[in-house]
């Protein structure tokens, strides 16, 4: 889209004024502020940017029902997905081998949705793709942590991975795996000190 930014890092430990400003109720990031005004939430946001920027190359389909059916992968990942993993990251014992079990059937369901297909939306990336893709920076520290390879058991998903990898706009947005896992270890352990 070639859309001029500025990117604004968050310490959470001390939101800052124009945060809590510009997102009173949840005082979370993301935010983005467009002529002064916020929009909050990850997936509303990419609507946002896609309504907005995106005539050219949109991230929704055209089709109303095609539409609803991306929506629905990417709630699935906020409502699942990253529940799943977050359990995963932060149980212990049984409640850890549950949350695996959880984790391991969320990427079933993706698996077999996926199919043959190059992308969630079809042959073109969109907005379900960028809303699951961030869940492979996980990746490493995922499997670190349910003893198991995720790339070799959906083979589909690795594959659908590497592909959106090779998109510029996703590679330069997501954090290094190795990097991200070593920050959830190192706060792993801070909590198991707690």
């Amino acid at each position: 889209m070639g859309v001029e930014f500025d990117l604004r890092e968050e310490v959470l430990s001390n939101k800052s004024p124009m945060l809590l400003k510009m997102n009173p109720v949840h005082k979370k990031i993301p935010v983005l502020i467009h002529n002064g005004k916020p929009v909050c939430e990850s997936l509303l946001i990419v609507q946002y940017i896609d309504e907005t920027w995106g005539h050219e190359s949109p991230l929704l389909p055209s089709n109303p029902y095609e539409r609803a059916r991306v929506r629905f992968w990417a709630d699935y990942a906020d409502k699942k997905i990253y529940p799943a993993v977050r359990a995963v990251f932060l149980s212990m014992g049984e409640d850890r081998e549950a949350a695996k079990k959880e984790n391991i059937e969320c990427w079933k369901v993706l698996e077999g949705e996926l199919g043959d297909k190059a992308y969630f939306g079809g042959e073109r990336f969109g907005y379900a793709d960028v809303s699951l893709i961030p869940f492979y920076s996980w990746l490493y520290a995922l499997e670190t942590l349910a003893d198991s390879n995720i790339v070799e058991e959906f083979p589909k998903m690795a594959s659908w991975a590497k592909r959106c990898m090779q998109r510029e706009s996703v590679a330069k947005s997501l954090p290094d795996q190795h990097k991200l896992r070593d920050y959830i270890m190192e706060h792993r352990k801070k909590l198991q000190a707690q």
